[in-house]
């Protein structure tokens, strides 16, 4: 199986660092997993975007599959009432 590559934006990376530590773990885990499958189960594609979900509790994770390239961008990490505006 291919592995792919994670990137995490820098804007993303400074919202990594505002999670509180109980919760930044698990958050982190669900990053680092996503290099062996990009499309877990509970991910969601968002309508109209090339962007895909993923949840953590209360937190999403907002990120971009370039399956030619084999990455993935990590573009945002946020509270859910707050990461879709």
């Amino acid at each position: 199986m291919v592995s792919y590559r994670v990137l995490v934006r820098t804007s993303a990376e400074r919202e990594l660092r505002a999670i509180p530590k109980y919760d930044l773990r698990k958050v982190v885990w669900k990053i680092r997993a996503l290099a062996a499958d990009p499309t877990p189960p509970g991910c969601i594609k968002l309508e109209g975007e090339t962007r895909y979900r993923l949840r953590q509790g209360d937190w999403r994770i907002l990120y971009e599959i370039d399956h030619g390239a084999k990455t993935i961008a990590i573009v945002k990490i946020g509270h859910r009432r707050e990461v879709y505006r």
